[in-house]
């Protein structure tokens, strides 16, 4: 394990410099005054103390995002004005683009030298792609089989409810708020409550940028409370919702009973990955630790069912393990860890429940399996070998870095078995060949497919789940549908010389 000591001696640690509601364009405490502490994951003590919004919060920010709506200017300016507002906010992201990678690793435990290469650039550039497709909204003319005129309208949904939770703040905010704006929606974003300080800085950053008024309002709180008065509010029109399948159930009754909203959902996942006889071992062994332990196994598409051809079994086994002892956790501000500590102690002792159960079950712990650390809440990478498909560690959804790794026959069981989860959301194959490739990818029942590669997130790549894994796209022009309606508009034509 590398150092989980003194982190200001990699980086300078910034002062929290917001931590109330962000509504109708200004930081505002809660009503009722209720604040609630935020914890750092590398030490388990309280960063700071941050706003606790409840049902009256959301109904002020649900005012202001329906008066931003109903008589802003925000949905009647140009796609083009809405884009380099947007822009100028994609600008002000990379600008404080450490500040913020800081913010997500003491809130989250998140590496911060990721943060500053892969996430805050990757938000930052998916609000200058959404940016560059507001103005490209189009509807279509349409030929009527009488003397009609028609041609369709896809305008913004109103106001959305967007809620997060807390593996990749900074990510699911652009993911989410991106196309929302630039459909011409106003928003309600609800961060999860162990993770809410960028969040609160992106509102900042959306101030300078020049979003008006009432068009981003950030809430912070409980799902219990806040969110729970999100899904149900009468007057948010959509609801986009990431986290565990359990509380999608929740989203989805909460929206039917109150005004049928609209909802999307990305949920729980399972994911497998197949490696077939012909990978390249060393190759397959690095996608699959990669695919388990990027961001502590805390992704939603996390690898954790690992499937190997017998061919190639034994060896990928003693590679895997040879592989994951040199894993380095550790402070996530030390250049050296490719693991931080788990997002907070509720998430950390689950995983290690489950560690538990794979054990009592009968699988055999290859590697890891027990905490590390004097103090914080980091985790070993684990592999369970011996594991079987009935198993609550095979059929169970840890967020962690746990994987379970299987010994298959044929291409046909390789199949039958990637299916057998509840969950649909990514699956991974390696092989060399095309044939494999194109029946397996064909056949699996999943959102995404990567053959020879894993975790191959991009902007223009649509993602989102089959089966119990939810429904709707986030990323892609895909995920602009989801805040658009079509209206259909229809005229007479009269005397006219042709249809």
């Amino acid at each position: 394990m590398a150092s989980n000591g003194n982190s200001e001696s990699y980086v300078k640690i910034p002062k929290i410099k917001f931590t109330k509601l962000f509504i109708n364009g200004e930081f505002v405490d809660a009503v009722s005054g209720k604040t609630f502490d935020t914890i750092d994951p590398r030490t388990a003590e309280v960063t700071t103390q941050i706003a606790a919004a409840d049902q009256e919060d959301v109904d002020l920010a649900v005012k202001a995002a329906r008066e931003a709506f109903d008589h802003g200017k925000w949905p009647r300016m140009s796609g083009f004005e809405r884009g380099k507002i947007m822009m100028k906010f994609a600008d002000l992201i990379e600008e404080n683009k450490e500040e913020l990678a800081a913010l997500d690793a003491i809130d989250a435990g998140k590496l911060y030298s990721l943060g500053k290469m892969l996430d805050m650039p990757e938000t930052a550039n998916t609000f200058r792609y959404f940016a560059g497709a507001a103005d490209k909204i189009h509807g279509e003319t349409l030929k009527m089989s009488r003397e009609l005129q028609a041609y369709t309208l896809r305008e913004p949904i109103g106001v959305v409810g967007l809620i997060i939770p807390w593996n990749f703040p900074s990510i699911m905010f652009g993911c989410k708020v991106a196309p929302a704006l630039a459909a011409g929606c106003t928003v309600v974003f609800k961060p999860a409550e162990q993770t809410p300080l960028s969040a609160l800085f992106f509102a900042h950053l959306s101030k300078l940028a020049g979003f008006p008024d009432g068009v981003l309002n950030v809430v912070t709180g409980f799902g219990s409370t806040a969110g729970a008065a999100i899904s149900s509010h009468m007057d948010i029109d959509k609801i986009s919702f990431t986290g565990s399948t359990d509380v999608g159930r929740l989203v989805m009754q909460a929206a039917a009973k109150s005004n049928l909203k609209s909802v999307s959902l990305e949920l729980g996942g399972k994911s497998p990955l197949l490696i077939f006889d012909d990978a390249d071992v060393d190759k397959a062994v690095e996608l699959s630790l990669m695919g388990i332990l990027f961001n502590k196994g805390e992704i939603c598409v996390a690898a954790s069912r690992v499937y190997v051809q017998e061919g190639i079994y034994d060896k990928f086994v003693m590679k895997a393990a040879e592989k994951a002892k040199t894993w380095v956790v550790g402070d996530p501000f030390d250049p050296r860890s490719q693991q931080g500590p788990q997002a907070d102690k509720k998430q950390f002792e689950k995983i290690l429940s489950y560690i538990e159960i794979g054990k009592k079950e009968g699988a055999t712990l290859l590697t890891g399996g027990k905490s590390c650390g004097e103090k914080g809440y980091y985790i070993e990478p684990t592999i369970f070998t011996d594991v079987k498909e009935e198993m609550t560690i095979v059929r169970d959804e840890i967020f962690g870095p746990v994987m379970c790794l299987m010994k298959f026959k044929t291409v046909e069981e390789a199949i039958q078995r990637a299916n057998s989860s509840k969950y649909g959301l990514a699956s991974g194959i390696v092989t060399n060949d095309l044939n494999i490739a194109n029946t397996v990818s064909r056949s699996l029942r999943a959102g995404v497919v990567w053959i020879n590669c894993y975790l191959a997130f991009d902007r223009d790549c649509p993602y989102g789940g089959y089966k119990m894994s939810g429904f709707g796209r986030d990323n892609s022009l895909h995920s602009l549908e989801e805040y658009l309606q079509i209206k259909a508009v229809v005229t007479p034509i009269f005397n006219s010389p042709w249809l």
